[in-house]
């Protein structure tokens, strides 16, 4: 048989992508990601559907995507071109006729979205690619020219797993909308147990990984956990029994454990939740049940998170591709922290399967090691946090201090969760933790008031079910020490004998940090420890590039922006113009942005001019035009609270249906407060607890010290943070003045502002120098 004669211009690269192995949430983000960047790039975007099989079997499961083909698919769960088990690509029969399918298509880039095996076999077909081309060549199936034109075959990994069980990276795609599942169930199953008085077994995915158990166990409070990587000691049904009869003997009326399906004991002998259940029916005599979440872990649609994340990651590999030499090592996209980074996928492989091989050896220790720091933090938090009263980790009573904990600002998701944190690691340490109820106008207006003032000595049970509570339990005040009297603010601190501060909140919080420290050269009771977590929706607090409560504002703003999507999409040619708060920072709209697919994004950072208007709306006509027979026809934009003066979201609205002449619909929405109320997200619980016991942990370590040389250190006074793939914490003094931009109550870098092209690029969004200035139409 001929070789068939592909011609690939040498300008126009073709770039495949496909999902195999388990599907996960935030595929479909991925995947619409490298279509679009790709053509953007001046390159040819093809999908291969069913995974690997479709890569074996070729034909029209290898097909071009074109721009229009992936519009809505960021708001849908799975996989939409589909994942399939290839036993045939496991053998190199199969994948020689995988690599004539992609030669036959002029293919010669692969972005494969999939966990560990789909990756492993990646690599292997990139290694074997040469000798699969001779053969090839040999056997008549492509000429020789084909052979040289296709001697390179550039492999980039994209990691899609509920389970987040690959190495080097903080998060796979899909992960955290699988916890938002388990933390959507147990909080559920919470209510019930608690009127009941019950004890719940709750079984959680993860074979060989228990990070979905983990952070279900720091994120709904569980009583204990078993993961693979970290069994329980041998004389665990004591320790277990021992642990929750003390909560119970405490008042605690409800009992949750979380089973990793793959857990086992020091001798990897199974413990399943029924082991669980008998033993806590029959030593305990608690009315036990048990609960398999199944696959209901693994479908619905992607939180905010995992289609950001799946989005900047999809932008990120085709970059690596087109970066990509043929000397270059197979990358995967990986996630530290809070910056997308590219890390050798053959390495990370190796550490993957590392951590069962460890797990098999009995080497607990050098499986949690594998599974990476951030891994091993949540597991040291949980630890420290879950029990009512640990004497092995009390400090010397010397070193106790008494450490007030204050909200200041607007209220956020994951403040309760924070201070949940913070008071159980106190009381593990021999620490008092004291409550100032409503701010500093309650420090000092009602600290005094009878029966109950608003400075509380807090105990475990208090705070025991907070963790999924959203808004302030303790009460948040916009109000700065500075109106209600620095004097009077010293005087309560003396009276109440703080040895430290941990304050949660926002810009407000901030402020008030900047306030007493500036007070200390005249008030020695501020010569203590301070440290500030931020929480804001906003995320506009100097120092760090996340705040606790973020993410459940995206997730708010982002289900209720799919809802006014499907309405326009009903109503076939109809846009909506959302309005998001924020302040003067534009991260809600730009990431909210990122992850609904937007038409565009108004910032106060970039503001909104007659010119941009003009060409916004000649792009919206230009895309209703071509719409005809298609589906999905609703489309969004979003307006930040404080973009323009004077065009308002109305205004803006309004524009755009007076120069629509009738063609399309226009209309505005605002979901207000809706923004920041409601349950705390999954990762802002977990990151609220981490970041908490770090901020304890760093007033520690000034334990002992005098107040002159409280004073003398510049980091007695900080910000926690997570800059790029870091937590760091910031002196105030240096981010008043180098990194605070007072005037807009923001930083002077906002790291997001880099998505903002990545939001105009996917959206198809004309530039500026491409239009007419006059008419706003594309020249």
């Amino acid at each position: 048989m001929a070789p068939l004669t592909i011609e690939v211009s040498a300008q126009k690269k073709r770039i495949a992508v496909m999902t195999s192995g388990g599907d996960s949430p935030g595929m479909n983000g991925a995947v619409r990601a490298v279509v679009r960047t790709a053509i953007d790039r001046g390159c040819e975007a093809y999908c291969v559907y069913e995974g690997y099989q479709g890569l074996v079997e070729g034909g029209d499961l290898i097909r071009q995507a074109h721009w229009e083909d992936v519009r809505g698919w960021l708001s849908e769960g799975g996989t939409l071109i589909g994942t399939a088990r290839c036993k045939a690509f496991t053998e190199r029969p199969g994948r020689l006729q995988a690599a004539k399918n992609m030669i036959e298509k002029g293919i010669n880039a692969l972005v494969i979205c999939g966990g560990d095996g789909s990756l492993t076999g990646a690599d292997t077909f990139r290694g074997e690619w040469p000798g699969l081309l001779e053969e090839l060549a040999k056997n008549g199936d492509i000429s020789t020219a084909q052979q040289k034109d296709f001697q390179y075959l550039n492999i980039v990994g994209i990691v899609g797993s509920i389970d987040n069980d690959f190495a080097d990276t903080d998060a796979t795609i899909g992960c955290y909308s699988s916890l938002g599942r388990i933390c959507e169930a147990v909080d559920y199953i919470d209510a019930t147990a608690f009127s009941h008085q019950r004890a719940f077994v709750i079984e959680v995915m993860g074979r060989h990984c228990g990070w979905l158990a983990l952070m279900a166990g720091v994120s709904t409070g569980a009583d204990f956990i078993f993961i693979p990587e970290s069994p329980p000691s041998r004389d665990w049904e004591d320790q277990m029994c021992d642990i929750i009869s003390r909560h119970r003997k405490l008042g605690k009326r409800k009992t949750i454990v979380i089973v990793a399906e793959g857990a086992h004991d020091l001798d990897l002998n199974k413990i399943s939740p029924t082991d669980v259940l008998n033993l806590l029916s029959t030593k305990l005599k608690l009315d036990t049940r048990i609960t398999t979440l199944g696959h209901v872990q693994r479908g619905g649609h992607a939180c905010a998170y995992d289609r950001q994340m799946s989005t900047l990651q999809g932008v990120e590999a085709v970059n690596a591709v087109l970066d990509a030499t043929p000397e270059t090592p197979s990358k995967f996209i990986a996630i530290i922290e809070n910056k997308i980074v590219r890390n050798p996928l053959v390495e990370a492989v190796k550490a993957t399967q590392g951590v069962g091989e460890a797990i098999k050896a009995k080497d607990y220790e050098g499986a949690l090691g594998l599974r990476g720091s951030e891994f091993l933090e949540y597991h040291k938090a949980y630890m420290m946090t879950t029990a009512s009263d640990q004497p092995a980790l009390r400090l010397p009573k010397e070193t106790h201090m008494n450490i007030g904990i204050i909200h200041v600002g607007a209220p956020a998701g994951g403040m309760n969760s924070a201070t949940r944190a913070a008071v159980a690691y106190c009381l593990s340490r021999g620490h008092t933790p004291i409550a100032i109820h409503n701010g500093f106008p309650g420090l000092v207006r009602h600290h005094a008031d009878k029966p109950l003032g608003s400075i509380r000595y807090v105990q475990w049970l208090d705070v025991e079910g907070w963790i999924s509570k959203g808004g302030s339990e303790i009460g948040t005040n916009r109000d700065l020490p500075s109106k209600v009297g620095m004097g009077e603010t010293a005087d309560c601190f003396n009276i109440y004998k703080f040895d430290a501060l941990f304050m949660i909140g926002g810009f407000e919080a901030f402020t008030a940090l900047s306030e007493l420290r500036t007070a200390r050269r005249d008030y020695p009771a501020f010569r203590i420890p301070m440290m500030l977590l931020p929480a804001t929706i906003s995320n506009n607090v100097p120092g760090t590039e996340y705040s606790i409560g973020s993410d459940t504002c995206l997730n708010a703003l982002t289900s209720y922006c799919d809802a006014i999507k499907q309405s326009a999409s009903a109503s076939r040619r109809r846009i909506f113009v959302v309005e998001t708060q924020g302040g003067r920072s534009g991260y809600v709209a730009t990431m909210a942005a990122l992850g609904i697919g937007a038409v565009a994004v108004y910032t106060p950072e970039e503001g909104i001019n007659i010119q941009m208007l003009a060409r916004d709306i000649e792009h919206l006509k230009e895309s209703f035009a071509k719409d005809k027979g298609q589906t999905r026809a609703g489309k969004l934009i979003l307006c930040s609270e404080h973009a323009s003066e004077t065009y308002t979201t109305q205004v803006v609205a309004d524009m755009i249906r007076e120069e629509s002449r009738g063609r399309f619909e226009s209309r505005f929405a605002i979901p207000g407060h809706v923004q920041q109320g409601g349950t705390p997200s999954p990762m802002d619980r977990v990151r609220a607890v981490r970041l908490a016991v770090k901020c304890i942990e760093a007033i520690e370590q000034h334990a002992g010290k005098s107040k002159d040389e409280i004073m003398e250190d510049d980091l007695s006074m900080a910000v926690i943070g997570i800059e790029g793939a870091s937590v760091v914490f910031g002196a105030m003094e240096r981010l008043e003045r180098e990194e605070t931009d007072w005037k807009h109550r923001r930083p002077n870098h906002e790291s997001w502002l880099q998505y903002k092209d990545i939001v105009n690029t996917l959206s198809g969004r004309p530039k500026p120098e491409d239009c007419c200035v006059a008419c706003g139409k594309m020249r």
